[in-house]
């Protein structure tokens, strides 16, 4: 992701989940002092202070400039700096990459990787979470439905994400030098803030992608469709929820 559309003071107010439930992932990444850490996406920096707090030397990044920007703000102890996770590199081999929510945005998964695998040392460990094969299933077939029904030839081209499944991914992973010693795909139902506009919400936080080149009226005339086309399935109680399903990986470098 080359662009940075993020909004990184309404990623932080009302999508807070994102790191939230990624919390849980450090239970499967067991930082140590004195290592060092990297926090590939780090965002506005909420799990790259957890991990800290470990008394490991941890440094985030993230290829937007507003993220980092609010990172360096909440946390300014800590180092945060702009980088693309396809191209990155350290000046050190680090003990761990962490990466929570990233990498199903980024389409060029072995570009990824390679940067991971180039980074760790011989028995370093990559631990991430990502969506995986069906995340956001239902969104995505209405945003592709309706975008159809008003005349888009390909809509598909517009679908930002990568959803793998844990077979594709882990043999991204062996191709590279990695043993995959954890891997499970898990439905994670999201619940989202907002009340009745979480799902408009949502969709122009993550899924803008697909709305790209439409003017307003179009775009909200998509969103209102997209609402209706999923409020039987999933909105309940004055509540909207995402219908994610996320992968989590545990790999380790293997030694030469």
């Amino acid at each position: 992701m080359s662009q940075d559309f993020w909004n990184s003071a309404l990623y932080e107010g009302s999508h807070a989940f994102v790191w939230q439930y990624g919390e849980s992932l450090l239970e499967l990444l067991v930082p140590k002092a004195g290592e060092r850490i990297l926090d590939l996406g780090c965002g506005t920096g909420q799990l790259t202070e957890k991990i800290a707090q470990s008394g490991a030397f941890v440094h985030g990044i993230d290829s937007s400039l507003s993220m980092i920007s609010t990172a360096r703000s909440n946390y300014p102890q800590l180092d945060f700096a702009v980088a693309d996770a396809r191209n990155f590199q350290v000046n050190e081999p680090l003990d761990a990459v962490f990466s929570n929510a990233v990498l199903h945005w980024i389409k060029e998964p072995d570009a990824v990787i390679n940067c991971v695998a180039k980074a760790l040392k011989p028995g370093g460990r990559f631990v991430a979470e990502f969506g995986g094969k069906g995340n956001v299933g239902a969104i995505v077939r209405a945003l592709l439905s309706v975008l159809s029904e008003i005349g888009c030839e390909e809509p598909q081209a517009l679908n930002p994400w990568y959803f793998p499944s844990i077979g594709e991914y882990a043999g991204l992973l062996e191709k590279q030098g990695f043993d995959v010693g954890y891997a499970v795909l898990f439905d994670r139902p999201t619940p989202l803030e907002g009340g009745s506009a979480g799902m408009a919400n949502w969709i122009k936080m993550f899924a803008g992608g697909f709305l790209s080149g439409l003017s307003d009226d179009v775009r909200s005339h998509v969103i209102r469709t997209v609402e209706e086309h999923l409020r039987s399935v999933l909105y309940r109680d004055g509540n909207w929820n995402a219908d994610y399903r996320r992968i989590r990986i545990v790999a380790v470098k293997k030694s030469d």
